[in-house]
């Protein structure tokens, strides 16, 4: 078959239309929902899950209250080959941006996952953790404990990792694993398609093409590299086939725990917050109340919080703890633990609609925002934490002035490019065009969990470093360099914006004038698209509330282009693609340069680009982790600034490679089981035959952390950490 011009609009039927999803009931309200919990998520996406779940694992009780609705196990949603099918259905927020005016004036479509295990119902299941690098530049910028050594063992903890099927598919693809930087007994389902596109072209000669024009190919694109070509996994189950998500990783198989409740299809509509005060000391019971849940009614803001029977204890000193319903018993004892000064968050408002009542639950020890870096900014300011103009503009009685609150928001984006391969012997598109080998293709995906339905996601990519691509990469970093912080900037904004943003532009110089770095990605489709997106991005936007109406999508604008380096960085990108098509592994497979032409001039390619950003789905930053005086949200713990105990983890506290959502949730729940364990060995209070049992738990946890990632921990170090911090106190 040779690709014509006419050959474009087989594209549009790749995206194959499925019936219909029968959806699961929104948990029963009136039946199973508790008036109080210790702990309270926001957003049962990605990092909702996995912190509710980590959470729960311990003798506390956990609520994650989720907007959407749980999926049905369609077959659009497990199955790789419709990978991309649900962007637009019921599971996705279908969100927009404002007009990109620094591209071609118009909006660009938003993707979020509105469902029970958020994105990882809707993203290409690409398994990257992003370079090392970024991560140690994340803690320079002043997060200490978010370096690239400090996040592998969660990264670890997360993942089941499998390797490719055969070892002559690891050698023809270049597909190599390091076994000391991969976990084997995670949640998450991280392995290869039982499928591979042209086998004996198309891989191996993008591959050599690269490797002629100086990208080397990855070793382990997961080991903490940040530049290069390679196949990368995906989080895949390695024996059915079906899409690992956070739902089926870490909310079915833990459904029955008595102690984790997960509602769907109620959104979150305000934080409760009771009141400024200094230090204090909370005083939690070390026995479960019995809560009565023929009723749901609202609970008013602050009821029962420090009172006996309101939250699940910690163990007790012999490690039995209490049963989940009993009252609080003859022995019942008080712990302790010393909160920040701030405002005390009392729990949170919700609703499944505009005009339904709204109902309020308690929680009596933190509340914990992961409703993703739009709507959990958006909370944010709906409750009144963030920029003083924009509450004063809508009558929100402000909480907590936090101007970096919806700022600062930064993305991968991406312009998508075509070049049909005209000499190729397997291809995607044939699938839409060959009902006989679709057909064949499903029964042998439905019977032998193998064939190309197996192969949906884009896994060969590439990242090339700006020197090491471009003879124009000094000017461009050069004029970066000497831009005034606030240029390109929203105008107007707090000076702790322009400080943060200073340091971020520095970083950015000097990552992107490493060759270890990559400038952009190259998204390889089996089909004749090499699609570029920018990995180190300038330009940076704002998400903010237009309306008190909680159900009223926030404005969201992204700002792409703003910033001209990326442009240039984006026009560089497009140049390279053409050198790649030029080379002799590449000519071979005879492609044909539709998008761009092969005769479009740099002034012609930039148009393209101005029409052509779209998102890659990585929206990061509005809640981010920085110092305050930088524009920051959260301190390194999560914690929002100014208050007690009010945490955000998802993508928006920092920058976000695909996968890392799971690594910053792992980390998240981490902190908060740390944190839980502090409060009973705090040696003025407890004697130190107690402090002896809880550090041994303490220092079991980081064993078996150990036995299940293969990696040597350093697990004294935490201990000695914790109790440490305890005797500060």
């Amino acid at each position: 078959m040779r690709w014509t011009l006419s050959g474009r609009a087989i594209i549009l039927s790749l995206f194959l239309k499925c019936g219909r999803a029968v959806l699961l009931h929104a948990r029963d309200l009136n039946t199973a929902l508790q008036p109080s919990y210790d702990y309270i998520v926001v957003g049962c996406g990605i990092s909702g899950l996995v912190v509710a779940n980590r959470l729960s694992e311990d003798n506390v009780s956990v609520l994650c209250i989720e907007a959407g609705n749980p999926d049905n196990y369609e077959e659009f949603i497990q199955v790789p080959q419709f990978v991309g099918s649900d962007i637009g259905s019921q599971y996705d927020w279908n969100l927009g941006t404002a007009p990109q005016t620094f591209l071609d004036g118009l909006p660009r479509p938003m993707p979020q996952g509105r469902v029970l295990g958020g994105g990882s119902i809707l993203n290409a299941m690409c398994w990257n953790r992003g370079g090392a690098d970024d991560y140690n530049t994340w803690e320079a910028l002043g997060n200490p404990g978010w370096s690239w050594q400090d996040l592998l063992p969660y990264f670890m903890k997360s993942e089941t990792y499998t390797p490719v099927p055969s070892q002559e598919l690891a050698e023809q693809f270049s597909i190599n694993y390091n076994p000391d930087v991969h976990g084997h007994n995670g949640p998450v389902q991280v392995s290869y398609p039982r499928y591979f596109y042209n086998q004996s072209d198309l891989l191996v000669n993008l591959f050599s093409a690269l490797n002629l024009l100086g990208v080397p190919t990855e070793f382990d694109p997961n080991d903490g590299t940040s530049s290069g070509a390679a196949f990368i996994p995906t989080d895949i189950d390695p024996v059915n086939q079906t899409r690992s998500d956070a739902r089926r990783a870490y909310f079915d198989p833990y459904a029955s725990r008595p102690n984790f409740h997960v509602i769907t299809g109620n959104q979150v509509t305000r934080i409760l917050i009771d009141s400024v005060g200094g230090t204090v000391t909370e005083k939690t019971p070390p026995t479960r109340s019995s809560l009565s849940v023929e009723s749901t009614a609202s609970i008013a803001a602050g009821e029962g919080i420090f009172g006996e029977g309101s939250s699940t204890p910690p163990p007790t000193v012999d490690g039995a703890g209490a049963g989940a319903g009993a009252g609080a018993g003859a022995g019942a004892r008080y712990q302790t633990r010393d909160l920040p000064s701030g405002l005390r968050i009392t729990g949170v408002e919700f609703a499944p609609n505009a005009s339904s009542p709204r109902r309020t639950v308690t929680a009596t020890r933190e509340v914990i925002v992961t409703a993703g870096s739009f709507h959990s900014a958006q909370l944010l300011q709906l409750s009144g934490i963030g920029p003083r103009a924009l509450l004063e503009r809508y009558g929100i009685p402000i909480a907590v002035e936090l101007p970096g609150v919806g700022q600062n928001l930064q993305d991968h984006y991406l312009v998508g490019t075509f070049y049909p391969y005209n000499n190729v012997s397997r291809s995607p598109a044939q699938l839409a065009q060959n009902a006989t080998y679709n057909a064949e293709a499903r029964e042998e995906y439905y019977s032998m969990k193998t064939g190309p339905w197996t192969a949906g996601s884009p896994n060969a990519v590439a990242f090339p470093s700006l020197p090491d691509t471009s003879n124009r990469s000094a000017d461009i970093l050069l004029s970066a360099n000497d831009q005034p912080a606030a240029r390109y900037l929203v105008p107007n904004l707090d000076r702790t914006l322009i400080a943060g943003y200073s340091a971020q532009k520095d970083a950015l110089v000097r990552q992107l004038s490493a060759r270890n770095n990559a400038a952009w990605e190259i998204i390889n489709n089996n089909i004749g698209s090499l699609t570029v997106a920018i990995m180190h991005p300038f330009s940076r936007g704002f998400v903010e509330i237009n309306s008190v109406n909680p159900f009223q999508a926030p404005t969201i604008d992204p700002r792409y282009g703003s910033n001209p380096a990326d442009l240039h960085i984006l026009l560089e990108a497009l140049l390279f693609n053409r050198r790649i098509l030029a080379t002799p592994p590449m000519l071979e497979l005879q492609p044909a340069q539709f998008m761009p032409t092969i005769d479009a001039n740099e002034d012609a390619l930039m148009q393209i680009i101005a029409n052509g950003i779209r998102t890659e789905f990585h929206p990061s930053g509005t809640c981010a982790m920085l110092p305050r005086d930088q524009g920051g949200v959260v301190d390194p713990h999560l914690r929002v600034y100014g208050t007690q105990n009010l945490r955000v983890a998802d993508a928006g506290c920092g920058y976000h490679q695909n996968g890392q959502q799971w690594r910053s949730s792992e980390l998240g729940a981490f902190i908060e089981h740390s944190k839980y364990l502090e409060r009973d060995i705090n040696l003025d209070l407890i004697p130190s035959s107690v402090s002896n049992v809880v550090g041994k738990y303490f220092q079991q946890c980081c064993i078996d952390l150990h036995v299940v990632c293969g990696y040597d921990y350093p697990i004294n170090i935490f201990t000695e950490h914790v109790i440490d911090t305890n005797r500060r106190t």
